[in-house]
């Protein structure tokens, strides 16, 4: 089990940006994006034996040739401001059948992604997944940021678009973040490294629905090419964002009518505390969320047939 490096480039102090699938794989397609768009190059990976099962066994001739593993692969790009390092994973390791990682595994991966950092000096670590919140489709999504040092807070405040999970109502100062999105930066905190996960916007009647939302990958990707100093051609994303919010709105048309008034409650206050604007109760949400899940699971299974 460790790190395989094909080569191992001349970077100075460099930013470490790694993600995972998540819901909405929001973090993945922002920070992916960002690496396509740089033209990073591939230089080591994480060997994959102790951490996940073969996707694929590669026979010919009747003799096993190969086995297909999830690909967890580190990149670097030297740009004017910063050198970067990528580290785009296909996959979490599972534990005992959980959507996300923990245990043990998840612990060994942390480390081992933390060790490239180490060794290549990182100055910091952003991981990036998604924020589930009481918001519209039809809105901006917001960035949540929650960095593992209170130095950077001021730092995060200052970024457009971007608000402290913290300062998000209703959670009294607090909040979790699940799978190895929130464990690296509790690692990193432990091995001395300053870290921060940025979170773009999903709503909760999208959350449990098999497609991506590149809308939030936008925000999130704006944060990430603000704070590191890059300029970057976004026009794929922006209409990848534009025509999943079509595929969106076509769905939404179509929910149960009570539901969708209901959620058209959300466009109207757009980002006011929910709690101010008394619009919209525990019971409503619990409510909503049933009769969506009920429809998008009937939805997919008609797309399926």
């Amino acid at each position: 089990m460790g790190i395989s490096l094909y080569k191992e480039p001349a970077l100075e102090k460099p930013v470490l940006l790694a993600c995972w699938p998540g819901i909405g794989n929001i973090g993945l397609v922002a920070v992916d994006t960002l690496r396509r768009t740089l033209e990073a190059e591939e230089f080591g990976e994480v060997e994959p034996w102790d951490f996940f099962y073969p996707r694929k066994v590669l026979i010919r001739d009747g003799v096993l040739k190969d086995l297909e593993f999830p690909n967890n692969k580190f990149y670097f790009k030297r740009t004017e401001k910063k050198d970067l390092i990528f580290f785009i994973a296909e996959e979490q390791p599972a534990w005992e059948g959980k959507t996300y990682a923990e245990g043990i595994k998840a612990y060994q991966m942390a480390n081992l992604v933390l060790d490239v950092a180490v060794q290549f000096d990182c100055c910091r670590v952003f991981t990036s997944g998604a924020a589930v919140a009481p918001t519209h489709h039809t809105l901006r999504p917001r960035v949540w940021a929650v960095p593992n040092l209170e130095s950077l807070i001021p730092e995060l405040k200052s970024y457009n678009n971007t608000v402290l999970m913290s300062d998000i109502e209703g959670r009294g100062g607090e909040g979790n973040i699940t799978g190895l999105n929130g464990l690296l930066l509790g690692v990193a905190r432990k091995r001395g490294i300053e870290a921060v996960c940025i979170m773009g916007e999903i709503p909760i009647y999208l959350q449990s629905f098999p497609m991506l939302y590149p809308k939030a990958s936008k925000s999130v990707l704006e944060v990430l090419t603000q704070t590191l100093g890059v300029n970057i051609d976004m026009s794929d994303l922006i209409g990848f964002a534009e025509r999943s919010e079509k595929e969106i709105d076509r769905l939404y048309n179509e929910l149960p009518s009570e539901a969708k008034e209901q959620l058209d409650k959300l466009r109207q206050l757009g980002h006011t505390k929910l709690s101010d604007a008394g619009i919209i109760t525990e019971e409503d949400k619990k409510k909503i969320l049933e009769d969506v899940d009920k429809f998008f699971k009937k939805s997919t299974k008609e797309d399926e047939s």
